[in-house]
C-alpha cells in the first residue's frame, strides 16, 4: 500500500507533464517505478548496473554510488530509450545526484527528453537536488531531509 500511495503522489505531481515511459536504475528504484508505470499504464525500463552480453545498441555511462563508494558502468539499449520518449525517472533516494546525472547522460546520448525526476527521499544537505534543479531538471521529492545533526532527522 505504501508503494501505491507513493506512486499516486508522483502521478499527481506530474499529471500535466507529457510522459510515455518510466525509467529507473536497478535495484532499489524498481518497486516505486513499477507501481508508477502500472498505475499510469506506461512501460517501465530499467537501466542495468551490469553490462549484459546480449544487449544490442548499448548506451553506457559511469555512475558513482555514494552508498557503496564505487563506480558502476550503467547501460541501456537505445532500442528502449529513443528520441520519441519523454521519460519520468523514479528513484528511492537523491543524495549527490550521481544516478540522476547518469540518467541525464544516457538521455542525451539517446535523444530522449527527461520530463522530470521523482525521488521518495531527498537529502538536501548533499546538494544533488540543487545540482539537478540548476540544470533545469524538474525534481519532485516526496520527503526532503535538511539535516542529520545530533542524531536527529531534520525534515523540511
Amino acid at each position: 500500500m505504501l508503494m501505491h500511495k507513493i506512486a499516486e503522489e508522483f502521478i499527481d505531481r506530474f499529471k500535466d507533464t507529457k510522459i510515455n515511459k518510466i525509467v529507473t536504475i536497478e535495484a532499489s528504484g524498481i518497486a516505486p517505478a513499477i507501481m508508477v508505470g502500472y498505475l499510469m499504464q506506461l512501460p517501465v525500463v530499467f537501466v542495468k548496473k551490469k553490462k549484459p552480453k546480449t544487449m544490442e545498441n548499448m548506451l553506457t555511462t559511469i555512475v558513482h554510488s555514494f552508498t557503496k563508494d564505487r563506480d558502476y558502468t550503467v547501460c541501456i539499449s537505445n532500442n528502449f530509450l529513443t528520441p520519441d520518449d519523454h521519460i519520468l525517472f523514479i528513484d528511492d533516494f537523491l543524495a549527490y545526484g550521481n544516478a540522476a546525472l547518469g540518467i541525464l547522460d544516457l538521455a542525451e546520448q539517446s535523444g530522449c527528453t527527461v520530463a522530470g525526476m521523482g525521488f521518495i527521499i531527498e537529502k538536501a544537505f548533499q546538494d544533488g537536488g540543487k545540482t539537478l534543479r540548476e540544470k533545469g531538471v524538474r525534481v519532485e521529492s516526496l520527503a526532503i531531509i535538511d539535516n542529520l545533526e545530533d542524531c536527529k532527522i531534520g525534515i523540511r
